[in-house]
């Protein structure tokens, strides 16, 4: 244990006498957070909307002014006609281009459906489908309340008749804010980049300074070596994973539902598995720069896109969804998300914490095992 103390002495000084790489690990990924819980959100309000009123009557106006009214549509543009539909969409002014067709006035009145256009510019599939499901509620719920005030008119009572009622309540995240399915998530992703991408670093530094080889000819055995190198990044890597926690309790106001002690252990378990990635990479890296082409292609690239943070795994092909089990990232997000929002029992989250302490046994023989073969 003195040996292992004194490596990791040594690794704390050089980390601490290092003004930037402090800033690396301790500052940058709060900027990330931040920049990532603002810049990555599926809340798309407010859609720029151009409308072209072929009918000029008080109806048409009103469902205009309905589309106005909500939060989803705003309508920056008025067409005079149909041919200025592309320079709207091309000059990336408007997303939706709503239509209303002639004789939309009179076919309401005649108890006819009247004719809305919606077109949605598709070179952003996000805020297409978004604007066709919401203009296409917003289009359903003009038209009840015209059936309802016509049959009023004819002396209908419209509260005996009968008919289907959806009420719809979310779970867990009722507001719909992206912010608290993004940030558990980030938790996972920036973890990743800084145990692996330093971890990756610090056995190919020795090397390049000249003094990997002082340490193997000393007393200090490889295993020790090994501890004494990773333990400050797993102090560093529990300490941002706190922080960041923290900082998403306390700005953007995640809840945190579930158990703490299961998210410490899956914590500890993942951090283990990026650390050992980081060794393995640093086992066969030849310089620094390849170390970190290395990390960032199998840390960053696999846990953004394999681990369900930003697409749901459901939706990718199968082939994909079967390399994501061997990713111990799709795990903790799991547990990060279901921790974060949900809560999660014992029984529901041991699978994934499972799964966790299997990779992390998993690596870290691996890791050993290397260092072994090219020491």
């Amino acid at each position: 244990m003195r040996r292992i103390l004194a490596i990791t002495r040594k690794e704390f000084i050089h980390i601490m006498r290092d003004k930037r790489l402090l800033g690396v690990i301790l500052i940058m990924p709060l900027i990330q957070l931040f920049l990532y819980a603002y810049a990555l959100s599926f809340d798309v309000k407010h859609l720029p909307t151009a409308t072209l009123d072929m009918d000029h009557t008080a109806t048409s106006r009103q469902y205009i002014d309905a589309l106005q009214q909500s939060n989803y549509f705003t309508v920056d543009n008025v067409l005079t006609s149909y041919s200025q539909v592309d320079g709207a969409f091309e000059s990336n002014r408007d997303k939706v281009v709503v239509v209303v067709s002639s004789g939309f006035g009179n076919d309401i009145a005649a108890g006819k459906a009247g004719k809305v256009q919606v077109l949605v510019d598709g070179s952003d599939s996000t805020g297409a489908q978004l604007g066709s499901a919401y203009s296409s509620a917003l289009s359903r719920i003009f038209g009840a309340k015209i059936a309802i005030t016509q049959a009023e008119q004819k002396g209908y009572n419209v509260t005996s008749a009968g008919g289907l009622t959806a009420s719809v309540r979310t779970w867990y995240n009722p507001e719909g804010v992206s912010a608290a399915y993004f940030v558990p998530g980030l938790i996972v992703v920036l973890v990743t980049m800084i145990t692996v991408l330093q971890t990756a670093n610090t056995l190919v530094k020795e090397k390049e300074n000249g003094t990997y080889e002082q340490l193997i000819v000393s007393p200090i055995s490889r295993i020790e070596l090994m501890v004494g190198k990773i333990a400050p990044w797993a102090f560093i890597g529990a300490l941002d994973i706190v922080v960041i926690a923290v900082v998403g309790i306390l700005a953007f106001g995640i809840p945190f539902r579930g158990s703490v002690w299961i998210f410490g252990i899956s914590s500890l378990l993942y951090v283990i598995c990026t650390l050992g990635l980081g060794l393995i990479v640093s086992a066969r890296a030849t310089s620094v720069d390849s170390a970190n082409q290395v990390a960032a292609l199998v840390s960053f690239l696999p846990t953004f896109m394999l681990s369900g943070f930003v697409f749901p795994l459901s939706s990718m092909p199968a082939a994909l969804q079967f390399l994501s089990y061997f990713y111990p990232a799709r795990y903790f997000m799991t547990i990060s998300r279901t921790v974060f929002l949900k809560g999660g029992s014992p029984a529901v989250l041991m699978p994934q914490v499972a799964a966790l302490a299997v990779f992390a046994v998993i690596i870290v023989v691996l890791a050993a095992s290397i260092y072994r073969e090219r020491a």
